[in-house]
């Protein structure tokens, strides 16, 4: 428990800084409230229309797109931090490098047939 008590100290500075800030600013920050502050705001510009009118696909498309890339990389760094580096600072043991390896080229391939079939069905093209 002593070990980890300088990170609890910090912690709760943390906190009690991050509680102090949003008190004061609630308290002594100005108020000011006109119709344009209360009116809605989306994405730069004045909100226009029906709030459930239904988007394109295509914006779900690309969320999902940079997810699964943004996962890969999740995979991706740990790998190359430890795959060629020795057992006892903290590499993978020599029988399953090349195991990982073939593993990794199988992940990359999966993620480039999927880059593959996205921009054939034009995902990347903005209209």
């Amino acid at each position: 428990m002593s070990a980890f008590a300088p990170v609890l100290v910090y912690v709760l500075i943390l906190i009690g800084f991050v509680i102090t800030n949003m008190v004061l600013t609630h308290v002594l920050g100005p108020r000011k409230k006109t119709a344009t502050k209360q009116m809605a705001y989306e994405s730069g510009m004045d909100p226009v229309g029906d709030a459930r009118q239904p988007f394109d696909v295509k914006f779900y498309l690309v969320a999902i797109l940079f997810l699964v890339f943004d996962v890969e990389l999740l995979f991706l760094y740990p790998w190359a931090t430890c795959a060629y580096v020795d057992v006892g600072e903290g590499g993978l043991p020599l029988e399953l490098r090349n195991t990982m390896f073939g593993i990794m080229i199988i992940f990359m391939a999966t993620l480039a047939i999927a880059y593959a079939y996205a921009w054939r069905k034009g995902v990347f093209k903005w209209r």
